[in-house]
């Protein structure tokens, strides 16, 4: 990797989890490895040298707050996300956090615990390389079914986002999918949202429109493949939760 540009790094971690049989807990703080899975991510930021660690809570916030502090002290920093309207919404609420911030913006889920420390280092060294205003960690899926499909264009650059329901057959036949991690140039990604609409079916802030922004201004945004579907792999259910876990115990049998 070229001289690392300082980083900062954009959580979102507001989500409550319903289908967790404990909808007063927020789904950040259900344990993988016996320890809430926010607490992987952001040991992950931290390990990349993240300067500044944004995380976004919303539900049960106050918490995920706590606990946060009295694990990593003032390593971490808060935004509020008090509605729940999309994760464009959720990483607008970390603007005020990032003004005259120069640098690069990892933005992470707080519910993809498994994400590993070689593949950000991937993700940001290509980032560098390109010179894109973006890189897109994606996956090769076994089942790409309702995922984000990714279009390159003949420079192997990102050209679009698509999601399933909007997919051509051509497209749907595509098997690298949006993992929705993703690393921006500060300026552009601050300068995008402040352009992000929610003109759509659900009245919600999709991080994924500011895509079309950039294509639209014809920015570059490049793409860094992980063939390790299970890495990137979000937490929505009870179900999901154990096999995570037991996936997270075979990758660290020390732990």
């Amino acid at each position: 990797m070229s001289e690392a540009r300082p980083l900062a790094a954009v959580i979102m971690a507001a989500g409550k989890g319903t289908r967790m049989n404990n909808p007063a807990m927020a789904k950040v703080m259900f344990p993988i490895g016996g320890v809430p899975m926010i607490d992987h991510v952001v040991a992950r930021a931290l390990e990349q040298g993240a300067g500044l660690v944004i995380v976004v809570i919303g539900h049960n916030r106050e918490a995920v707050r706590a606990h946060l502090v009295r694990t990593f002290g003032d390593a971490v920093a808060f935004a509020e996300q008090t509605e729940q309207l999309g994760t464009g919404h959720a990483v607008m609420q970390a603007v005020p956090a990032l003004e005259g911030f120069q640098g690069d913006v990892l933005v992470l889920s707080g519910d993809v615990p498994l994400l590993g420390s070689g593949t950000l280092s991937g993700l940001r060294s290509e980032h560098a390389r390109s010179g894109a205003v973006a890189t897109v960690l994606t996956v090769i899926a076994p089942d790409p079914s309702g995922y984000g499909r990714i279009i390159r264009n003949d420079r192997g650059m990102v050209e679009r986002i698509v999601e399933h329901r909007d997919a051509t057959d051509e497209e749907r036949a595509v098997a690298e999918i949006n993992s929705g991690i993703y690393i921006f140039r500060s300026a552009d990604l601050l300068e995008a949202l402040a352009h992000l609409g929610n003109d759509n079916a659900q009245h919600e802030y999709y991080l994924t429109d500011v895509f079309g922004w950039f294509r639209d201004r014809h920015c570059a945004v490049a793409a860094f493949a992980t063939n390790d579907f299970s890495e990137v792999q979000g937490i929505n259910t009870v179900e999901q939760l154990a096999r995570v876990d037991l996936a997270f115990a075979a990758r660290n049998p020390a732990h």
